[in-house]
C-alpha cells in the first residue's frame, strides 16, 4: 500500500508539468461520436442500438478499427466485452482501465456510454503522440449491454467481468423472440458451449485491474447550472427494484357497492403514494424512489380493478437507508392488502449496493482538472452505470461533463465540443497519473 501511495504521489508531481504535451481534438471525438450514431434502427438524430444486432455489430467493429488506429491491442472476451490496451513497463502491475457502454436504448442519444468509449480512446492516442510510456498498462474497454434493452438485464458485461452473474441467472434471461443471451452471442461470434465457459471466461479476478475509471455526461443539470466544467464523483447510486402485484375480485363498476370492493387498483395507488412517503421520510436528497410501471386490469372505465402490478425503484448512495426503504414499502403493501382485502405479493427483482469512489481517483481527477484551470463539483452519480459493478473488483472513479439541460436517453441528449475535450483530457491525465509512468525528459525519469 505504502508503494503504491508513493507512486500516486509522484505521478501527481509529473502531472503538474505534462498537461501541456497533450494534444486532445475534441471535434474528431464528436465527428466519430456522429459517425458512431449511424448505426442505428433509427435515423437521426434518434438512436437505437440493441445488443447483438447489426447495428451493434457495426458499431464494435468501428470501435475496433478506432482502437487499432490508436495503436491498442485488440481482445476480446466471451461476453463481447472488447478491449484495447497500451502495454505498460512493469507486468506484475495491474492496469488502469477506462470505458463504457455503445448500446443505447430506443430513440436515445448520441453521448450516453459512447463518450466514454470514443473520448477514451483518444485520450490513449493522446498519451502515446506525446510520448508517455505508462508503468501500468493503459486499457480502453467497450462493456456489453450496459442497457437493459435485449434481456431485461442492466451492466451484462460489467456484471460477468466482477462476478455478479450466475449461470442461472443468465440462462433464464430470454428476448422477445426467445432467444437466450447464449443463443444471441454464439450467433455473432461470442459466446461459448455453456454458460459456465462463458461467465468464466469474462470474469476478472481481484488484482488484475487497480484502477477503473469511467467518462460520462452526467445525464442530469447540476454541472450546467452552477457553470462547473467537471464532475468529480464520489460516490455511485444503486437501485433497489421491486415488483408489486395485488389481486382483487373486480367487478361492475355500477353493479358494486362501494362497502363491498375490494379494489387492486386503489390499493395500487396508496402503494405508490407510501413509496413517495416513505422516501421522503429518510431526510436525504440521496434517497429516490419512483413507481415507473403501473399497470391495471382489465383497465375499462365500467370495470372495479381487479389487478394491479407495480414496478418500483428505490435508490440511495447508502445502502442501509435504501434498505430500510424497502422494507418500509413491504410493511405497506402488507397492511394496505390486508385492509383492503385483496391479495399481494412482493418480489424482489434485484438489490446491488451502492458504491464509493476511490479517493485516490477523486484526487487525481481534481489535479488534472486544476492543472487544466477547470472548475470541478464533487458529486454523486444518481444513475446506474458499468462503474457499479467494477467497484467490486477495482478501485473505481468517474468523470462527469455537464450535457445541455440535463438531457439524456433522448434523442435531444447533447455536450458540446469544448465540455467534450475537456473531459478527455482530464480523462487522459488522470490516467496518466493512476498508471505511474513517466513523460519524455521528466526528471522522474531519473
Amino acid at each position: 500500500m505504502m508503494m503504491l501511495e508513493v507512486v500516486f504521489t509522484i505521478s501527481i508531481f509529473v502531472l503538474t508539468s505534462s498537461a501541456e504535451k497533450l494534444s486532445i481534438d475534441g471535434q474528431r471525438v464528436v465527428d466519430q461520436l456522429t459517425k458512431l450514431a449511424t448505426f442505428s434502427d433509427h435515423q437521426n438524430p434518434a438512436v437505437t442500438r440493441i445488443l447483438f444486432t447489426p447495428n451493434d455489430m457495426m458499431a464494435r467493429s468501428y470501435v475496433k478499427e478506432l482502437m487499432t488506429s490508436a495503436g491498442l491491442t485488440i481482445r476480446e472476451d466471451a461476453m463481447g466485452n472488447i478491449f484495447g490496451r497500451f502495454e505498460g513497463s512493469d507486468a506484475t502491475l495491474g492496469s488502469v482501465l477506462t470505458g463504457s457502454h455503445c448500446d443505447a436504448i430506443p430513440l436515445a442519444g448520441m453521448y450516453d456510454g459512447t463518450l466514454g468509449v470514443i473520448g477514451a480512446i483518444e485520450a490513449l492516442a493522446a498519451l502515446k503522440k506525446a510520448g508517455y510510456k505508462p508503468r501500468r498498462a493503459l486499457e480502453v474497454m467497450m462493456f456489453t449491454s450496459e442497457e437493459p434493452t435485449r434481456f431485461a438485464l442492466s451492466c451484462v458485461g460489467s456484471r460477468a467481468m466482477s462476478g455478479a452473474l450466475t449461470s442461472e441467472y443468465l440462462s433464464s434471461k430470454l428476448d422477445e423472440n426467445g432467444t437466450s443471451f447464449l443463443e444471441a452471442a454464439n450467433a455473432v461470434g461470442y459466446g461459448s458451449s455453456t454458460y459456465h465457459q462463458l461467465l468464466q471466461d469474462a470474469l476478472v479476478p481481484k488484482g488484475k485491474i487497480d484502477y477503473f475509471v469511467e467518462l460520462h455526461i452526467e445525464q442530469g443539470p447540476e454541472l450546467e447550472k452552477e457553470s462547473k466544467d467537471i464532475g468529480v464523483v464520489t460516490a455511485i447510486a444503486a437501485p433497489a427494484a421491486l415488483k408489486v402485484e395485488f389481486h382483487g375480485d373486480g367487478g361492475h363498476a355500477g353493479a358494486q357497492l362501494m362497502p363491498l370492493r375490494n379494489d387492486a387498483g386503489l390499493a395500487g395507488a396508496e402503494l405508490a403514494l407510501a413509496v413517495e412517503r416513505h422516501t421522503l421520510a429518510t431526510g436525504s436528497v440521496d434517497s429516490v424512489g419512483t413507481t415507473g410501471v403501473f399497470e391495471i386490469k382489465p383497465g375499462a372505465v365500467n370495470s372495479v380493478p381487479r389487478e394491479a402490478r407495480l414496478g418500483i425503484d428505490i435508490r440511495d448512495i447508502d445502502g442501509v437507508r435504501r434498505d430500510k426503504t424497502v422494507e418500509s414499502v413491504r410493511a405497506s403493501a402488507k397492511e394496505i392488502a390486508e385492509r383492503r382485502n385483496v391479495r399481494h405479493t412482493v418480489t424482489l427483482v434485484n438489490q446491488d449496493p451502492p458504491a464509493i469512489c476511490n479517493s485516490d481517483i477523486q484526487t487525481a481527477v481534481a489535479e488534472a482538472a486544476k492543472e487544466l484551470g477547470l472548475s470541478t463539483k464533487s458529486m454523486v452519480s444518481r444513475a446506474y452505470h458499468d462503474s457499479l459493478f467494477m467497484a467490486r473488483i477495482a478501485p473505481t472513479g468517474m468523470i462527469f461533463i455537464p450535457c445541455k439541460n440535463g438531457y439524456s436517453h433522448r434523442p435531444d441528449e447533447f455536450s458540446s465540443v469544448k465540455d467534450i475535450q475537456q473531459g478527455v483530457h482530464v480523462l487522459a491525465l488522470t490516467m496518466a497519473a493512476l498508471s505511474g509512468g513517466s513523460w519524455p525528459q521528466d526528471k522522474s525519469e531519473l
